[in-house]
């Protein structure tokens, strides 16, 4: 049996095929668009996953949506009447999108794909998220959290999965939403609603919770777990340009300047930012009141979250917790979870935003509506594209690109982590593209961590990014405890995917400071030679080498590009970047030979 998820028309358009209740493949449709965020019907992306499994779209038993388009018109329509007159122009941007597309969803997918209309389902936007790290996570039974910015009317869910059975049993609604509440102040940093959380995220250890009273002071919390937003300080239920108000920034100050760099006297000044100003101290005074809001909301937002969870536990009795939604894109509080939080294990879906709605729709009607067993465990991300070496090569001699290839896996193992010993830096591309927003050793950038250095040149010749913006360690799974502060947590559930922010150890910060946050922690993945042989091999090669069995691995992409996919968009990312090496599988092309 084949079933098509599908997410679409908001952010991280997606598609991902199941055959028998296995992921046959799954990827966001950025990945062969080349648009960010690309919030398009995802044709490309279900074209891929149609192609992986040898079928058409007839062959398809039914394809799902994640969510039910006519409930979120109905919240979207009553909550601008509510505000009415104040939200006209919010509703009137609203109906021209909604009457254009959005309402139609049935008629698109069935005029799309060429399926017949009562093949086509629908599951609400947060059963599709908790179905997504349930059915994903292998456990027989556990609590689920969603958190995001808002589905249909839900934007906070604690669920309770058991064997094909998943039960929301309670939820908090629009406008109250613990998500939109972290987007309201990536606004006010200055930074892009939907893209530039995770900044905020890397910009909270560089300041102090100085501000934690007055964040506390937007939110209304409740014995059991729940919250709600005082809203006479927002303005995003009402505006589609502005998500906060004139009390806001009574509260906090005004917004941080989007032109602004980010700088302060512990983050450094990079040299791609130009001459250093002359108001430098000013500056560095002002962004660390910014790094210092920052570090507020992250703080206010691990302690909604640590409330929740601590209520679901007490309420469900399960000592397994799985979250989905975008706010379980948070590594931070996730790491803090780990360590201070009531459940013992905890799952949380690689692709935690939009993009795994397009999973979990699917395999909530697999399992829930039609009872099938549970037979998938998602212990990789590794479902998106995959090019074989003629394809590789066809490609390169196509566009007359030098090459040399390395036909032996030691051989090529032993090159790589000597060469990154030296200092080169490597765009890695092998096997099949991740799943999710996090690059996972199939399209890693791979660098040296001891060396501090290392920090500044991948973000100014490569990655043309933020200097406070941290890297992340990969480690071998019988070497992290060397180098991490994991004590007997059960962890491996977020380690394997680069989900959980956890301490460097002391003695370790000095030996890997590439890898090092300015706060002491890493976001690190652990690898197993089961879930990718030559991207372990690769660090316990550099490890043989150097004494040191970490990596420093950072997606592989450019500065507001999705992560490569393909061997031309690596070629293309490797063309425009400082990288010295790119390694297509066994093919290595080196900087020099392109010039």
């Amino acid at each position: 049996m084949y079933i098509l998820g599908i997410s679409c028309f908001y952010h991280e358009s997606a598609a991902c095929l199941i055959k028998d209740g296995r992921v046959v493949a799954a990827s966001a449709e950025e990945r062969f668009s080349r648009k960010k965020h690309d919030s398009e019907f995802p044709k490309m992306a279900i074209d891929f996953c149609l192609l992986r499994a040898g079928i058409t779209a007839t062959d398809l038993d039914f394809v799902v949506f994640y969510e039910k388009p006519f409930w979120k018109f109905t919240r979207i329509l009553i909550s601008s009447l509510a505000s009415w007159p104040q939200a006209h122009r919010f509703f009137a941007k609203s109906m021209v999108t909604w009457l254009s597309d959005k309402l139609w969803v049935r008629s698109i997918i069935s005029d799309k794909l060429a399926v017949e209309r009562d093949k086509i389902l629908f599951a609400a936007h947060h059963v599709s998220h908790a179905a997504s790290a349930f059915y994903a996570s292998g456990f027989g039974s556990a609590c689920v959290l969603t958190f995001d910015g808002v589905g249909e009317w839900t934007t906070t869910t604690i669920g309770l999965g058991k064997g094909l059975d998943l039960e929301i049993l309670s939820e908090i609604k629009f406008p109250h939403s613990l998500g939109l509440l972290y987007s309201v102040f990536t606004a006010f940093l200055g930074f892009e609603v939907n893209d530039g959380e995770y900044k905020v995220m890397g910009m909270a250890p560089y300041g102090l919770p100085k501000y934690l009273d007055r964040a506390r002071k937007l939110v209304k919390r409740y014995g059991d777990g729940s919250y709600a937003l005082r809203m006479e300080y927002f303005t995003y239920h009402k505006s589609s340009d502005r998500a906060f108000g004139s009390k806001f920034v009574e509260l906090f100050g005004e917004p941080r300047p989007r032109d602004l760099h980010f700088f302060t006297r512990s983050s450094g000044y990079p040299s791609y930012f130009g001459e250093k100003p002359k108001n430098y101290e000013d500056l560095c005074a002002l962004n660390q009141k910014y790094a210092d809001i920052a570090a507020s909301i992250q703080k206010l937002t691990e302690e909604v979250i640590l409330d929740l969870a601590n209520y679901a536990h007490l309420k469900t009795g399960e000592e397994n917790l799985c979250i989905a939604g975008g706010v379980g894109l948070n590594s931070v509080a996730n790491g803090l979870l780990a360590q201070k939080g009531p459940f013992k294990r905890i799952f949380v879906q690689p692709a935690a935003g939009d993009d795994g709605g397009a999973m979990g729709a699917a395999l909530y009607v697999y399992h829930a509506v039609l009872r099938k067993k549970r037979q998938f465990v998602q212990d990789n991300c590794y479902f998106g594209a995959e090019f074989s070496e003629h394809e590789i090569e066809k490609f390169l001699k196509s566009k007359k690109i030098k090459y040399q290839k390395i036909v032996s896996e030691g051989k090529l193992v032993d090159y790589l982590s000597g060469e990154i010993a030296d200092g080169k830096v490597i765009g890695f591309f092998h096997s099949r593209a991740e799943w999710g927003p996090r690059a996972l050793g199939a399209r890693s950038i791979l660098a040296d961590p001891r060396r501090e250095e290392m920090k500044e040149v991948v973000n100014t010749k490569i990655k043309f990014r933020e200097p406070y913006r941290p890297f992340a360690p990969v480690v071998l799974a019988q070497r992290a405890k060397d180098y991490f502060e994991l004590d007997e947590l059960d962890h491996q559930y977020l380690t394997n995917f680069m989900l959980g922010v956890f301490p460097v150890r002391r003695g370790m910060r000095k030996v890997i400071p590439a890898v090092t946050h300015v706060d002491g922690s890493g976001r690190l993945q652990i690898i197993a030679e089961t879930q990718n042989a030559r991207y372990y091999n690769l660090v316990k090669k550099f490890g043989d080498k150097t004494g040191v069995y970490v990596l420093l691995n950072t997606s592989f992409n450019l500065k507001g590009e999705p992560i490569v996919n393909s061997p031309e968009d690596a070629f293309n990312t490797f063309s425009k970047s400082g990288l010295d090496i790119l390694a297509l599988e066994r093919y290595i092309i080196l900087k020099e030979d392109i010039k």
